[in-house]
């Protein structure tokens, strides 16, 4: 009997779980609201940063462990990454904030100004001291949702939505709703609201992020703004985290003299509304590192709210034939091919994962 699976949502999580599900043989539908990845989704803001080590400054162990597949499983799928590390500064009045950070972190070595001057040059003179994290990695983000769809649907993974969807069928992806599950023979069977499956062998995996409050009470939100800008007198190779008292500012290098700005952390589940004061400190920062970004050309400024559960780590949650898969938290692309990894393996070669937490069953 063929394995079958239907994957509500396609952003990182659900696109990572149909990449493990389809590459074991399960015949996969995904369900999203949008026929193509874009500004409705949280993965459409993200940093792209695959840098586990530096996680780990406030993050659980795990985050750190699991993080670490992450730049060789998006480079097994395709996607066009870069390995050269990332690296952390800080300005003179937060020189000890790098001191705190090296203590609660590995992976990295300190480099002091002739080093870092031979890494990133036109950081020469501005930082004495930095750590760089050399076996980090960043991506594109929509780059890399975009190259995974489309490797998906090579692969046979069908994809449906409201714009796509046949006609005079039904395809609710958000609320208690019954999506519907094409089998392929152009009939179609309903998912009940507790997951509880008509036919054997047929799973459904809900990855709606934030949407899924509805069922996940113990969900929050984490809103997120961040920038993009253009500023092709600045020349960086690797990610680079200014140091803040309140919150990790990253600039992430897009390539072509793009440069994606972020990321404020703030506790709430609003997703379209951007702050004067956040947008000013985020600007801010890059002017600090340096001056050539007071010239940049602000190309976009975006927000929305991640989802994490209480201590900040992501969750396998099986209820009935429906495994949730959320709480990703900021460390969406990092942690989502881990996530879905063993998703893969408890559906499929019954593995308990070590994130299935108690609430399953």
């Amino acid at each position: 009997m063929t394995l079958r699976a239907t994957i509500v949502g396609a952003g990182v999580a659900g696109l990572c779980v149909a990449a493990e599900l389809s590459a074991r043989n399960v015949e996969v539908t995904v369900l999203d609201r949008a026929e193509h990845p874009g500004p409705h989704g949280c993965s459409w803001w993200a940093g792209g940063m695959l840098a586990p080590f530096c996680e780990g400054e406030t993050a659980e162990e795990p985050v750190v462990r699991l993080g670490q597949e992450a730049a060789g499983w998006w480079e097994r799928q395709g996607v066009e990454g870069t390995r050269n590390g990332s690296l952390v500064v800080a300005l003179g009045r937060d020189r000890r904030e790098l001191d705190r950070f090296a203590r609660r972190t590995e992976g990295h070595r300190t480099l002091g100004r002739d080093e870092l001057a031979e890494l990133e040059p036109q950081l020469e003179g501005r930082f004495d001291r930095a750590l760089h994290f050399p076996d980090e990695a960043h991506l594109s983000p929509r780059d890399a949702l975009g190259h995974l769809r489309e490797a998906l649907e090579a692969r046979g993974v069908r994809f449906v939505s409201p714009e796509n969807r046949p006609q005079g069928s039904a395809c609710p992806v958000e609320g208690r709703e019954a999506p519907i599950l094409g089998d392929g023979s152009g009939a179609a069977r309903a998912v009940g609201p507790d997951g509880g499956a008509e036919r054997p062998g047929h799973w459904t995996f809900d990855c709606r992020g934030l949407a899924a409050r509805d069922v996940l009470p113990d969900l929050r939100g984490v809103k997120g703004e961040m920038a993009v800008l253009r500023a092709p007198d600045v020349e960086l190779h690797r990610p680079v985290r200014l140091l803040h008292p309140r919150y990790p500012l990253y600039i992430v290098p897009r390539g072509d003299g793009v440069f994606m700005l972020g990321a404020t952390q703030i506790e709430s589940g609003e997703r379209g509304r951007a702050t004067v004061r956040s947008v000013l400190e985020l600007l801010s920062a890059a002017y600090a590192l340096h001056p050539a970004f007071g010239e940049a050309e602000l190309l976009e400024v975006g927000v929305d709210a991640r989802p994490a559960f209480p201590d900040n780590l992501p969750r396998l949650r099986r209820r009935g034939d429906t495994i949730h898969v959320n709480g990703l938290f900021r460390h969406g692309f990092l942690l989502a091919p881990a996530l879905a990894r063993m998703a893969a393996e408890y559906v499929c070669d019954g593995k308990t994962p070590e994130v299935m937490d108690e609430n399953h069953g």
